[in-house]
């Protein structure tokens, strides 16, 4: 592309625009190159993408302590002994990056909060929301940047009880109901699950339970076969996918490996 002139522009002008158009060039070429980087690597190493001192070196865990630590933090949780949060006190150090130690795919039920339910503070989870908490394009690129940059060795699928999206899958499912707007594809993407749980011919005071713990089976498989990157990190043992079943009732997270 060449830079636009006419005959009001100075040579020092037109020099100037020159050199800002070459400046942007680089910077995309260097995006490309860094992106090309996660694709060749379950884990990046890279300061450009990510700092080599951690923000929180607390946070620098296996994923069986990273899914231990996650597990404590529910226990605290549900028994309301939650640690008090200083958010002043991390700002600082939290400006200047991230290293979440646990990546979550969560419903995006207004009474599920996964910081609050493992009673974590800001820097401590990379959460991504959907109702439903099925795994799309979009959450999936955003999980491979939790792992292959941020360097978080554990992922959760975490469902609740008395899911609205998994009602509607299995009215939609049931009887053919059509949903308003884009709802509908909510529907359709939770119908596997649906359909899954149905085979195996269960209690119908059943089936809701049974469809969102089937719906959060089939997205940690999704992600632990994805290629080319949750998948290589998972066969090298650097990152752990499990589910989680969150009780609206008492607080308390099932855990679903």
């Amino acid at each position: 592309m060449c830079v636009r002139c006419d005959i009001s522009e100075t040579p020092q002008r037109l020099e100037s625009k020159r050199a800002a158009h070459a400046e942007k060039s680089v910077s995309r070429r260097s995006a490309l190159l860094a992106m090309a980087g996660l694709a060749a690597a379950p884990f990046v190493s890279t300061h450009a993408l990510a700092a080599s001192d951690p923000p929180r070196p607390e946070n620098q865990l296996t994923p069986d302590e990273a899914l231990d630590r996650l597990m404590r933090g529910n226990e605290r949780y549900v028994n309301g002994e939650t640690t008090t949060k200083d958010f002043a006190s991390t700002r600082a150090a939290l400006a200047q990056g991230q290293n979440p130690y646990a990546c979550l795919l969560s419903c995006a039920d207004s009474r599920v909060g996964p910081e609050f339910c493992f009673d974590e503070s800001r820097g401590d989870l990379f959460v991504t929301r959907v109702a439903g908490n099925y795994v799309t394009m979009d959450i999936l690129a955003s999980l491979e940047y939790g792992v292959g940059v941020l360097k978080a060795p554990l992922i959760m699928v975490l469902g609740h009880t008395q899911c609205g999206a998994i009602g509607a899958a299995i009215d939609a499912y049931d009887n053919h109901t059509d949903y308003p707007g884009h709802i509908q594809s909510i529907t359709t993407e939770l119908a596997p699950a649906v359909a899954a749980a149905k085979a195996k011919k269960p209690d119908p005071a059943a089936l809701m339970h049974d469809v969102t713990i089937q719906n959060i089976r089939m997205n940690m498989a999704k992600l632990s076969s994805s290629t080319p990157m949750l998948r290589r990190a998972v066969e090298a043992g650097q990152l752990k996918v499990v589910g989680g079943l969150y009780q609206l009732k008492t607080g308390r997270v099932e855990l679903i490996t």
